[in-house]
C-alpha cells in the first residue's frame, strides 16, 4: 500500500516541481452535488496547464443502470479521456479540487483503479495553492495527447478493491456522508433516508483540516479508532461512491486498504428489500 507522499502532494512540493521545469500533468476535477459542472469555474481560473476533467460525464457513465447515480466508467472510457487528458505512463498526475477532495478523490480511485503508476491529490486543493501564492491561469488548455494504456475493461473488479451490495457486511463498514443524512435526518437525492445496517458515520469532511488539507495521521488513527475500526480490512460507501473517495484516500495515506461500494446508498436505498436503519450507531 502506499504512504501519505504517496497519495497526496503538497503545494510546496508541486510548486518545486513546476519552479524546476519537471513533466507534471495537473487535472482539475471540479465537482459538487450541488454544482456538479465546474468548466465555468475552470475556464475563470486554473493552475497553470491544467486540463479540466468532467466528474459526471469522464469519471461516471450514466448509461449503466442498476449501480447508483455515479456508474464507475468502463476502462477503454477511461484510457480515451486520460489520453485526452494528455495523462503519460513517464510522469506523475496530480488532481485537484476546490471542494472538500471530493472531485480529487473521485478522479485519485479511478487512476489508481486503471493502474495508472503515480496519481496524487494536491492536498488542499486550489485554496492552499492560492494561499501560497501560487499563479493561475484563464482560458483552455489543449495538452498533448497522452499515451497511457489502461488494461482493465471493468473497473469494478480492477486494481482498486470493490464491494457489492451483497458483500458489505463482510468487513467493517464506514459510511462518509454527513451525520444528518447517515441518521436519516434529510435526504436530498436518494429515494429512501438512512443508512446501511451495522454502518459507521465517519464524514468525509472530518478528515480534512480547516484548510482543506487531510489530517495528520495519529488524527485519523484516532477517528476510526473511535469507531471501532482495527487493522483488518474495511469498507467505504456515501451516497453515490464520490466523497467516499475521499475516506478511501486518507485511509491508503496510512497504509490502509479500504474496498469502495460504488454504487453506495443511491444503490443501496434504490433495490427493493434492502434493509434501512435511522437515527445514530
Amino acid at each position: 500500500m502506499a504512504t501519505r507522499s504517496g497519495v497526496l502532494m503538497t503545494v510546496d512540493d508541486l510548486m518545486r516541481r513546476v519552479a524546476a521545469g519537471e513533466p507534471v500533468t495537473v487535472l482539475d476535477v471540479r465537482w459538487q452535488l450541488s454544482q456538479p459542472d465546474g468548466y465555468a469555474a475552470y475556464l475563470g481560473e486554473h493552475l497553470p496547464g491544467a486540463v479540466y476533467v468532467s466528474l459526471e460525464d469522464e469519471l461516471s457513465d450514466h448509461t449503466v443502470t442498476g449501480r447508483g447515480r455515479h456508474p464507475l466508467p468502463s476502462g477503454p472510457v477511461v484510457q480515451a479521456a486520460a489520453r485526452r487528458w494528455g495523462v503519460r505512463d513517464d510522469r506523475p498526475v496530480v488532481v485537484y479540487d476546490d471542494w472538500n477532495r471530493a472531485g480529487s478523490a473521485r478522479a485519485w480511485w479511478v487512476l489508481r483503479a486503471a493502474e495508472v503508476p503515480d496519481v496524487r491529490i494536491l492536498d488542499g486543493g486550489l485554496s492552499a495553492w492560492q494561499a501560497a501564492g501560487g499563479a493561475l491561469e484563464s482560458g483552455p488548455v489543449d495538452p498533448r495527447p497522452g499515451t497511457v494504456t489502461v488494461r482493465h475493461d471493468d473497473l469494478y473488479a480492477a486494481a482498486m478493491p470493490t464491494l457489492t451490495a451483497e458483500q458489505v457486511n463482510q468487513t467493517p463498514l464506514l459510511d462518509a456522508r454527513a451525520p444528518d443524512r447517515f441518521r436519516g435526518e434529510v435526504e436530498p437525492v436518494d429515494p429512501v433516508a438512512g443508512h446501511i445496517p451495522g454502518a459507521r458515520n465517519l464524514p468525509s469532511t472530518s478528515l480534512l483540516a480547516d484548510d482543506g488539507t487531510f489530517v495528520p495521521d495519529p488524527e485519523l488513527v484516532g477517528l476510526l479508532t473511535a469507531r471501532g475500526v482495527g487493522a483488518g480490512p474495511v469498507g467505504v460507501y456515501c451516497g453515490s461512491g464520490v466523497t467516499a473517495a475521499v475516506a478511501i484516500a486518507a485511509l491508503s495515506a496510512l497504509g490502509r486498504e479500504a474496498a469502495l461500494f460504488p454504487g453506495s446508498w443511491s444503490q443501496w436505498s434504490s433495490e427493493s428489500g434492502r434493509p434501512v436503519a435511522r437515527g445514530p450507531e
